[in-house]
């Protein structure tokens, strides 16, 4: 009788563990939004937006990769050296007069840094000096929250997943020999950890991160079909892009892909 327990005890904890893993697996995938916190917003550039083209991400045209005017320059203590690039934001405004009352809360993306400026006190112009936590918006996404007018107001913010369409894209730059990729489009937490190269006549190589949401090879890839895996920053999920571009590829063409993290 005490063996039979002990066994049927065995059994129901080997099945517990087996269950609390198997959620482990399927949650480490999806991004979980964060805490709400403070912060301060401003924005920049006009109403159209055009000055927030290309930024410190490498996102380029901003209209025609998906990212529109619903954007912001993070401070350095939330670029943390590129590797934000795509990441997401709920932003809300927060105990001013200049909120819009009737505005839950607006999303953006990271599609920039905001340097630090050393000549002005981080409480008065300085807005992006670290340690501050600092968004300084597209213009078009702060007047969503508040009336621009302010220039400043404090916010709520927390980390959303990236709702994306289709899915992750590949912007090539460089030669035959050297192959640097932007990587857009990420969807789930939006950014990337690492990332890694096979043409379709070699092994996977290990791209370097060289700034923003690039990533570079020093391989001979010409000629060949290129796949790519790619690892989440904050999930650690790893997904495979088989033959991403044909063995025709070209530098300054932006090659699309059916995976994407959620």
């Amino acid at each position: 009788m005490a063996s039979t327990l002990q066994a049927f005890a065995f059994t129901m904890k080997f099945m517990f563990i087996l269950m609390f893993m198997g959620e482990q697996a399927t949650a480490a995938g999806i991004f979980r939004p964060s805490q709400w916190a403070l912060a301060h917003a401003t924005f920049y550039g006009d109403e159209t937006a055009s000055a927030t083209m290309g930024g410190a991400c490498g996102y380029g045209n901003l209209f025609q990769n998906g990212y529109g005017t619903d954007t912001a320059a993070l401070s350095s203590t939330l670029f943390n050296n590129g590797y934000a690039c795509g990441t997401c934001y709920q932003i809300k405004c927060y105990q001013s007069s200049a909120c819009y009352k009737n505005v839950a809360f607006t999303t953006v993306t990271a599609t920039n840094l905001c340097p630090p400026n050393w000549a002005q006190p981080s409480d008065n112009g300085g807005w992006c000096n670290p340690p501050r936590v600092h968004f300084d918006m597209a213009k078009p996404a702060f007047m969503k929250i508040a009336q621009w007018k302010a220039g400043i107001v404090p916010v709520m913010y927390r980390r959303v997943a990236c709702v994306r369409k289709g899915g992750i894209r590949f912007s090539f730059q460089g030669n035959g020999y050297w192959l640097l990729v932007y990587v857009m489009n990420v969807g789930g937490g939006g950014d990337i950890s690492s990332l890694s190269v096979r043409g379709s006549r070699s092994g996977w190589i290990s791209m370097s991160h060289n700034w923003g949401a690039s990533y570079q090879a020093f391989a001979t890839l010409a000629g060949q079909a290129l796949s790519f895996r790619i690892t989440s920053y904050t999930t650690r999920e790893t997904i495979i892009a088989w033959n991403v571009a044909p063995s025709n590829w070209n530098v300054g063409l932006t090659y699309s892909t059916t995976v994407n993290f959620r």
